[in-house]
């Protein structure tokens, strides 16, 4: 990949990383050289850490993906929803009565008639 084909900002953090890298083999610290090349290859690959439970991490793909499954059907659990208490707000206005109901029909007729 050559630097032309990149744009602005991108373009900006990789020369950047670069010489980075050139200073680190000028300084000698290869193990620094080492690791700045491998993350340039690599690349962005962001890492998370799964626990269980207990708390304990959890490494392997099949105890990731089964932690995930129980955290999300936690999560999602619709009889957990059904058993939790549900608030009706109280209307803070009272309903209208039959003879205010007419003065705004009333009100709506005059001012359709007038345009």
């Amino acid at each position: 990949m050559k630097l032309t084909d990149i744009s602005g900002k991108k373009k900006e953090y990789l020369k950047a990383q670069i010489d980075k890298l050139e200073i680190k083999s000028k300084i000698e610290k290869i193990t620094d050289l080492h690791r700045g090349l491998n993350d340039f290859k690599k690349g962005c690959q962001p890492r998370t850490t799964v626990k269980n439970e207990k708390g304990d991490l959890v490494t392997d793909c099949h105890s990731i993906l089964a932690r995930w499954r129980s955290h999300f059907s936690q999560l999602l659990d619709v009889n957990h929803a059904r058993r939790t208490e549900i608030h009706k707000a109280e209307s803070l206005v009272p309903e209208p009565s039959a003879f205010e109901v007419e003065l705004a029909v009333e009100k709506l007729k005059t001012q359709i008639t007038r345009y």
